[in-house]
């Protein structure tokens, strides 16, 4: 089997174009873990407040419930989000996958539906990952109460 080094170098940069959005799902992987991450020793601090509360805390008890609630929708958020940037991370995978494939088979593999199908799927997968975000971001926001309350 002989294959041609001009359609061998065309095959990967044909390849290696949506490798760029995978470097995109790695930053937003990260920065998803950090969001998590922040969530969980939040609660960890609540739940021992909860659990051993000091005499200055027992007051705070209620807030610190309706916190963890809402840390625990952020964390759902978050979870749900990474679920979809992995999804989108497996389909451009298999997609410059199923591109590199194509082009060294000399013409006797047609993926094109299939690359198609696991590239639109993989930019699904990054769009429901970004709006997840933006609405943990939102909750997160909202959360925290922006006005001054006097003492």
């Amino acid at each position: 089997m002989s294959i041609d080094t001009a359609s061998l170098t065309e095959g990967i940069q044909l390849a290696l174009a949506p490798v760029f959005l995978l470097t995109a799902v790695a930053n937003l992987v990260s920065a998803l873990t950090q969001r998590l991450s922040r969530v969980v020793d939040r609660s960890r601090f609540l739940q021992d407040k909860l659990l051993n509360p000091d005499p200055h805390t027992i007051s705070q008890q209620a807030g610190f419930e309706t916190e963890l609630g809402q840390l625990a929708a952020r964390g759902w958020l978050i979870n749900a989000s990474m679920v979809f940037v992995v999804m989108c991370g497996v389909a451009i995978g298999m997609t410059v996958l199923e591109l590199f494939l194509a082009e060294t088979s000399g013409g006797r593999l047609q993926l094109s539906r299939v690359v198609v199908g696991t590239f639109v799927s993989g930019i699904g997968s990054f769009l429901v990952a970004l709006v997840l975000l933006l609405v943990e971001v939102l909750v997160a926001s909202y959360s925290i109460r922006w006005r001054h309350q006097p003492r």
